[in-house]
């Protein structure tokens, strides 16, 4: 029987050669104690490369996003500084193999969060907030997954992109959010779709990683999840999310590599 280190370590070279995988249980269901112990394996193994973290993320806190890929439970992932861009970056597709992104409302820890916090008692840990975007990239064949392989695959994580930062009693409970790329469809939503309230999802990151053995820091990030739909993403296109009082943010993708004749 393969082990979780077999398949931490499929996922991890399947997303470092850029090469995907299929499911690491077509047959049947991975279960969630499994999933979270593959993806705690992962996250290892780009330690060990240098990388650190840098907070967490949540994934499937809408509507929208749950209809999307067919689940209902809200997860949790890890980020490393591998992972964020700086606004004005151009980002290269090339190592990724499903690229895609969508806008997140993120939260700037000035405390870690306690482990069954309220949504006052996680806003207190807050330094400051801010509009996201989240690069996400499922490292499985075609797309295809269930609740246990996602959450094994580090919740899709890819990388984030972070805008202005405001303070932490900014009104965030429900504010209008598109997210669009210059070659493509725009999606629509609006921040009360994660999960009621951004500070719920914020609350259950605290609940979540201390279920799982994941600690947050000050200074950390916390993406509390999308409010609409991921678009997917194509080379030499600007991505450009729009967050009502938090302002807008770009993304700026690199031109497909001209080949030499």
């Amino acid at each position: 029987m393969t082990s979780l280190q077999d398949r931490a370590a499929l996922l991890d070279n399947a997303a470092f050669a850029t090469r995907p995988v299929p499911q690491l249980l077509p047959d049947k269901a991975l279960s969630v104690e499994d999933a979270y112990a593959i993806q705690a394996i992962v996250v290892a193994h780009r330690l060990a490369r240098g990388e650190r973290l840098t907070g967490v993320k949540l994934g499937l806190t809408s509507e929208a996003k749950m209809k999307q890929v067919g689940v209902n439970e809200v997860i949790l992932g890890q980020l490393t500084d591998a992972m964020h861009h700086d606004e004005g970056d151009s980002l290269d597709l090339g190592p990724l193999i499903h690229p895609r992104v969508e806008p997140e409302i993120a939260f700037v820890l000035r405390s870690p969060l306690p482990p069954d916090p309220t949504p006052q008692e996680a806003l207190a840990c807050v330094e400051a907030v801010a509009p996201a975007l989240e690069i996400i990239d499922s490292r499985y064949d075609g797309f295809r997954f269930d609740l246990g392989d996602v959450i094994a695959d580090n919740a899709s994580s890819a990388g984030y992109v972070l805008g202005r930062r405001f303070p932490p009693e900014t009104e965030i409970s429900d504010i209008a959010i598109s997210i669009a790329m210059s070659d493509g469809p725009e999606e629509t939503g609006s921040s009360a779709a994660i999960l009621g309230h951004p500070l719920n999802a914020l609350a259950a990151a605290g609940r979540i990683a201390c279920a799982r053995g994941i600690t947050t820091s000050a200074g950390d990030v916390v993406l509390a999840g999308a409010a609409t739909a991921a678009i997917s993403l194509s080379a030499g296109a600007v991505v450009s999310a729009e967050f009502g009082p938090l302002g807008r943010i770009e993304l700026r993708l690199s031109p497909s590599p001209t080949l030499e004749t």
